[in-house]
């Protein structure tokens, strides 16, 4: 088996070949055959299913971003415990693959792969996504099926290539209050996020899969009122730390502290390098992150929300929706930046 897998190597260094199929060899340890010397520069396919490999550090680690020219890289069906720093250094990436691993995490680094259209962590351990994986700005589809995450970098939706995003049974709370807003992003999958009991209403004209999410039916058979705020209070768990008020409709004035935090927006959004030198004020970091990344935008009038929501429930069943998805009892929820804003909402339109 090692000779034969020798000479492939070897064959595909002499020919000079752009495609490497190393698929159920049954490897233990990424072969530093491929990184030697500069006979694989012209690799731009290499697939490596079905193998047992449970990590690409060792040698390989300190020159995996030779492979300068490789666009497609198959890691799948595995056994991967750890995915090295150096992937960010393969910028031509565009495809990766590493469904059905035991991947725990990602490395920040995988952030600096700016030509990258596709990525699968499907069936790993994922507990969370890097935040800088919004860099991607090639980004069309993202899987992460099957893993353990409890929510999405709101960072995500900075991703305005991305056109499908898969999140089915994780362990999903909150989804971030700009998903969907990006008319680009068409297709969401989160079914079986048991927990998960809003979907933002950006969502609503999306092909959506939602199945196996929701409050119970329990709480939607009682009491008209009583159940609307139950659900509410519901879809709102997972709401991000920085959020310190949710609005209602009676409510007549902004906070103060928002109303500061949407004019320093407004001043500075044009140029976000200047936001650390925001004179005579010294923010601290986590202001100065919220000024960057909003809490989301209104669903009404899309003003930028800092610290506070206005939040309108629309149950799915009740909705045009309700024979589409009838294995859930999730909402929609559209928020808004004033009590206006969420007077006047209207999902249909």
């Amino acid at each position: 088996m090692a000779t034969d897998l020798h000479e492939t190597i070897f064959t595909a260094k002499q020919e000079r070949h752009k495609n490497l199929f190393l698929n159920y060899r049954n490897l233990n340890n990424f072969p530093v055959e491929l990184l030697k010397d500069e006979g694989l520069q012209f690799l731009e396919r290499l697939y490596m299913k079905r193998n047992s490999l449970t990590t690409l550090v060792s040698r390989a680690v300190v020159s995996i971003g030779n492979l300068a020219k490789l666009q497609s890289l198959d890691l799948s069906d595995n056994a991967l415990q750890l995915l090295c720093p150096e992937i960010g250094r393969l910028r031509s990436l565009r495809h990766l693959r590493l469904s059905n691993n035991q991947l725990k995490c990602l490395p920040p680094e995988i952030g600096d792969l700016q030509d990258l259209e596709t990525l699968d962590v499907s069936m790993n351990q994922l507990v969370s996504l890097p935040d800088r994986l919004y860099r991607c700005l090639s980004l069309q589809y993202l899987t992460a099926d099957h893993n353990h995450l409890s929510h999405i970098p709101r960072q995500l939706c900075q991703l305005h290539r991305l056109n499908q995003l898969s999140m089915a049974t994780n362990r999903l709370v909150f989804l971030p209050l700009d998903l969907g807003r990006s008319r680009e992003l068409q297709f969401v999958f989160v079914d079986n996020n048991v927990e998960l009991k809003g979907l933002p209403s950006y969502l609503y004209n999306k092909v959506i899969g939602c199945n196996g999410c929701g409050v119970s039916s329990q709480v939607l058979d009682s009491d008209l009122g009583e159940a609307l705020g139950e659900a509410l209070s519901e879809a709102l768990a997972g709401l991000p730390g920085e959020v310190k008020v949710v609005g209602l409709e009676t409510d007549g004035v902004v906070p103060l502290e928002e109303l500061a935090m949407r004019t320093l927006h407004r001043t500075y959004h044009h140029h976000p390098t200047e936001l650390n030198l925001v004179p005579p004020i010294i923010l601290p970091k986590s202001l100065l992150d919220l000024l960057q990344f909003p809490l989301g935008h209104c669903h009404r009038c899309s003003q930028p929300m800092f610290t506070i929501v206005y939040p309108k429930l629309f149950p799915l069943r009740n909705t045009a929706l309700a024979g589409v998805h009838r294995r859930t009892t999730v909402s929609f929820v559209a928020y808004c930046c004033s009590s206006h804003c969420l007077r006047t909402f209207d999902l249909q339109g």
